[in-house]
């Protein structure tokens, strides 16, 4: 094969928690305090999202508008970015998540983070944990010296996840059938990620991904 890809889901995969509720209170907690008591409003939303109001993309921008601001400095806010990377790997990483990457490394393998959070926070971690590329959810303003509370294109989740990952792919002059790719994710909702592996694993997994793993066969590891 000319390509090997180890792609990586970030969030209970590599990490033990969730990250963004954590990135937002974080940054809160530095740059505006006050914002805090606006948590139960973020405890609202979600129950909207469950009973179906709101989709999970408008979700996200909705509590990144209360916790961090419509409209905010990157200047200012990098510097609490890369101390909530730090605070992630000394905090919530899996040894074993660790290890693997170390692993697939040294087998020559390009190591890529691809997750439904944030690329504002994710590729601060992703170069501390020394992946290769992140696909990821991205800001409107990616590039400007403003972040706004507003997703550009799709949150990268679910089928949307694998469409990013084959559109990075084709950027990236990476044919299918000429690359070998191992896949790792604790969530259901990356079964599409996974059917596209060459090597699916099932990593951590909760109840409905442990089912379909076992149906299809997939590979599951419990890591610490």
């Amino acid at each position: 094969m000319t390509h090997r890809l180890a792609i990586y889901d970030m969030d209970r995969t590599v990490t033990f928690n969730g990250t963004y509720t954590g990135f937002l209170i974080h940054v809160a907690r530095a740059m505006a305090p006050w914002r805090l008591i606006l948590l139960p409003c973020v405890v609202l939303l979600m129950l909207a999202y469950v009973l179906k109001l709101l989709s999970r993309q408008r979700l996200k921008e909705l509590n990144q508008a209360l916790m961090i601001g419509f409209h905010v400095e990157r200047a200012r806010l990098m510097p609490h970015v890369e101390s909530y990377a730090d605070k992630v790997l000394a905090t919530n990483l899996r040894a074993d998540a660790v290890a693997q990457i170390a692993r697939d490394r040294a087998d020559g393998y390009r190591l890529v983070l691809a997750t439904a959070s944030y690329r504002l926070y994710v590729e601060p971690i992703a170069r501390r944990l020394g992946f290769d590329a992140v696909i990821a959810t991205d800001h409107l303003t990616q590039d400007l010296r403003y972040v706004r509370a507003k997703i550009a294109g799709e949150n990268c989740y679910d089928t949307g996840k694998l469409r990013m990952i084959k559109a990075w792919m084709a950027a990236q002059a990476i044919d299918r059938t000429q690359t070998h790719i191992r896949a790792y994710s604790d969530h259901v909702s990356d079964a599409p990620m996974l059917e596209f592996a060459d090597v699916p694993i099932a990593s951590n997994p909760h109840k409905p991904l442990a089912k379909l793993a076992a149906v299809r066969g997939w590979t599951r590891v419990d890591w610490n």
